[in-house]
C-alpha cells in the first residue's frame, strides 16, 4: 500500500441535521499516502514500451503545430475541458454548451451548468498557459482551484484548501461507510508541498510523472470539492512544463470518461502501490487520445478546406478579406458572434460583420434565430465532428 490507514472517531452530533442513525459517533479509517518527491519505481519493459509509445504519439500530435493552427489547439483544449466537467456528471450538451459560450462573449446570462462547465475551459486554459510557466509550489494547485469554481453555485470554497474531512462514496453525512476516506486535513499541506517538489523534478518520462502526481493528488484530495477537475488539469501542467505538449493536449479526459470504471480502478490500483499497473492504464488512455485527436484536427482541417472552396465559389472575396481570417478561427468558435469574430481575428465590426453575411451565403454559417441583436451563427458541420470528439468518436 502507498501510504498508511488511520482509524479517526467521527464524532456524536445530536444537532446536525441528519437522520438519527447518523448522529451516532462512530470509527472510520482515513488513508495518508507516502510521499513522491524522490520516489524511484522500476518499471516492466511492455510497461516502459506503452509509455514510449504514447509519447511518441503524442510528439507526433505536436508536431508541426504552429501559431496558425491555435484555433485546433483551443478546440482540443475546450474538448478536454468539457470531458473532464463530463467525468464529474457535469454535462451540458454540445451545442447548447457553444450557444453558451457565444452568449456569455455578449454579455447574456448562461445556465449554472454551462458556466461552470466554461470555468473549467478557463482552469484548463490557466493551467497550461500560466500555471505551467511558474515554478511548482502549493499556490499552483490553489490557482488553478480558483480558476474552476469561481463560477460555480459553491464558489466560496474557490481556491480554499479544505479544513475538514471529506470522503468519497458513502452518505452525505459521516465518512463511516464511505468507499475512500482522504487524509485528514492537517496532513494536506505538507502533501501538497511535497506533491509540487515531485513537479518539479525530472527523473521520469513526462507521462509517467503526469500519472503519479494525478494520481497523489486525487489520493490528497485537498479541496471540498472540484478535486478530479483540478487533478486532470494537473496532468497538463506537466505535459507541457516537460515540452510534451507544446501546443496540442490530447484530450485524455475524454477516454477516461468513456471507460470510468476503468480509471477510478486505476486510481485505487495507484494506492494498492501497483505503480506498474496504473501507469500502464494512464499511457494507455493517453496514447488513445492523442490518435483520436490526430483523427479528428484532420478531419476539421479538413472541413475549413472545403469551406475555403465554397467561399472561394460562391463569393470570391479578396485574399486579405475577414472571411478567410474567420474561417481559420472557427475551430475554436463553432459558435460565432460578431464580438468575438472581432476579438479572435483582430478585424474591425463591419468588417467582421461583413464576412459574417460572406459566410452565411456560401453557406459556412447558419445564423441561429431571427433576433437582430446579439445574433450567433454555428459553423455548419463543425458541431457534428466535436459532438463525435467529446464523445470519444463515432
Amino acid at each position: 500500500m502507498r501510504g498508511r490507514m488511520i482509524s479517526l472517531i467521527w464524532p456524536h452530533d445530536p444537532t446536525r441535521d441528519a437522520p438519527p442513525r447518523h448522529r451516532r459517533a462512530c470509527e472510520y479509517e482515513a488513508f495518508v499516502p507516502n510521499a513522491v518527491s524522490g520516489l524511484r519505481i522500476d518499471l516492466p519493459g511492455p510497461v516502459t514500451g506503452v509509455v514510449s509509445e504514447a509519447e511518441k504519439a503524442v510528439a507526433d500530435l505536436n508536431a508541426g503545430a504552429g501559431p496558425e493552427l491555435a484555433p485546433l489547439a483551443r478546440l482540443l483544449l475546450r474538448t478536454e475541458s468539457i470531458a473532464s466537467s463530463k467525468v464529474e456528471g457535469l454535462q451540458v450538451g454540445t451545442r447548447n454548451l457553444a450557444r453558451a459560450e457565444a452568449n456569455e462573449s455578449t454579455g447574456r446570462k448562461v445556465s449554472s451548468e454551462a458556466a461552470e462547465i466554461l470555468g473549467n475551459i478557463d482552469a484548463m486554459q490557466f493551467a497550461i498557459e500560466e500555471a505551467a510557466a511558474a515554478a511548482p509550489s502549493r499556490r499552483t494547485f490553489t490557482e488553478i482551484h480558483r480558476e474552476l469554481m469561481t463560477r460555480a453555485p459553491n464558489s466560496a470554497i474557490a481556491g480554499r484548501v479544505r479544513e475538514r474531512q471529506n470522503w468519497i462514496g458513502g452518505n452525505d453525512y459521516t465518512p463511516c461507510d464511505a468507499a475512500f476516506v482522504p487524509p485528514p486535513h492537517e496532513e494536506v499541506d505538507p502533501l501538497l508541498d511535497d506533491l509540487a517538489h515531485f513537479i518539479e523534478e525530472d527523473s521520469f518520462p513526462p507521462l509517467v510523472q503526469a500519472a503519479i502526481a494525478h494520481a497523489q493528488f486525487e489520493t490528497i484530495h485537498p479541496f471540498e470539492d472540484g478535486n478530479g477537475r483540478t487533478g486532470r488539469a494537473l496532468i497538463h501542467v506537466i505535459l507541457r512544463r516537460r515540452g510534451l505538449t507544446p501546443s496540442f493536449v490530447p484530450p485524455i479526459s475524454v477516454v477516461f470518461a468513456r471507460t470510468k470504471d476503468s480509471y477510478i480502478r486505476g486510481l485505487t490500483l495507484f494506492r494498492e502501490d501497483d505503480l506498474a499497473a496504473w501507469i500502464e492504464s494512464f499511457a494507455a488512455c493517453a496514447l488513445g487520445a492523442a490518435t483520436l485527436a490526430d483523427r479528428y484536427v484532420g478531419r476539421v482541417r479538413a472541413l475549413q478546406d472545403e469551406w475555403r472552396e465554397r467561399l472561394q465559389r460562391s463569393v470570391d472575396p479578396r485574399s486579405d478579406a475577414a472571411a478567410w481570417a474567420i474561417i481559420d478561427v472557427l475551430p475554436a468558435h463553432p459558435v460565432i458572434t460578431v464580438p468575438a469574430g472581432v476579438v479572435a481575428t483582430g478585424r474591425t465590426k463591419p468588417a467582421v460583420t461583413n464576412s459574417i453575411d460572406q459566410l452565411v451565403r456560401a453557406r459556412i454559417l447558419e445564423p441561429l434565430g431571427d433576433s437582430k441583436r446579439n445574433r450567433a451563427w454555428e459553423a455548419i458541420g463543425l458541431l457534428d465532428l466535436i459532438e463525435e470528439l467529446e464523445a470519444g468518436g463515432p
